[in-house]
């Protein structure tokens, strides 16, 4: 039976020490003697009992929702379609609940989410992320960005209607500033630091103009640092019908151009 360090572990998404992840897909070779043997004396199929053997060896901080055979051609980062990020922002607006502090990025100041709008929708389309990612060498920070908005999160109570106003306790996230992008792939540190310059948008330390011009000159410079990680969460990965799996990891190896 091969030992942890002979299998090969593919994620659909890297993720920085920090940064959390809702939705995370991965891909490995396990042999068929590897995979038969995890039955035991468990009354299960040999993925079934794979992914009971898995769960119980993981930390609580890890969760396995899935194990299943993967269709021909499948690559879990260059058959993805598209990957949805969330950053979670608690700014003046709403009172800090400590029990975030792992999950949501605080400041006292209450930011301007009409001016972060203004500079998110710069973002949309194909754009050389060269000022808001870490160099490539050989690669590219070429990415098509095909959502990005700023939204605030509607209070709304713990419990519903009926239960008196003493019950009314808001829900954790209830007035969080959300930032949600959803792109064919991200380049290193690219999320954070786009919410960093976003920030500082909303803040009024800098303008949309200036957003403008680090999208058009593609550079990366101290102003356009990443933020912190914790209010960063990989929330979906989408993949393309099983007959266009192959195709579409192929086609996402080749280095893109503008």
């Amino acid at each position: 039976m091969p030992d942890a360090g002979s299998l090969r572990l593919t994620v659909a998404g890297r993720t920085d020490a920090g940064v959390h992840a809702t939705h995370q897909v991965c891909h490995v070779d396990v042999p068929d003697q590897t995979l038969g043997q995890c039955v035991g004396y468990m009354n299960l199929t040999p993925v079934q009992a794979l992914q009971t053997r898995v769960s119980r060896m993981m930390p609580d901080d890890i969760a396995i929702h899935g194990i299943s055979v993967a269709p021909a051609g499948f690559d879990a980062r260059f058959s993805a379609l598209e990957r949805t990020y969330v950053y979670r922002i608690a700014d003046a607006r709403v009172p800090w609940d400590p029990r975030l502090k792992d999950f949501a990025w605080r400041t006292d100041r209450e930011l301007d989410i009409a001016q972060m709008n203004a500079a998110a929708a710069l973002t949309l389309g194909l754009h050389d992320f060269g000022s808001f990612a870490i160099a490539n060498p050989g690669g590219t920070t070429i990415r098509e960005v095909k959502t990005a908005y700023w939204q605030r999160v509607p209070t709304r109570p713990l419990l519903g209607p009926g239960m008196g106003e003493r019950y009314h306790t808001p829900a954790v996230e209830s007035g969080l500033l959300c930032f949600t992008i959803v792109a064919d792939a991200f380049a290193r540190n690219m999320v954070r630091s786009l919410v960093g310059a976003c920030v500082q948008v909303g803040m009024g330390k800098r303008d949309v103009d200036w957003f403008a011009g680090k999208m058009r000159v593609p550079l990366r410079e101290g102003s356009t640092g990443p933020i912190a990680p914790q209010g960063l969460t990989l929330e979906h990965i989408a993949y393309p019908a099983d007959d266009e799996l192959a195709a579409r990891a192929e086609r996402i190896r080749a280095k893109r151009t503008l």
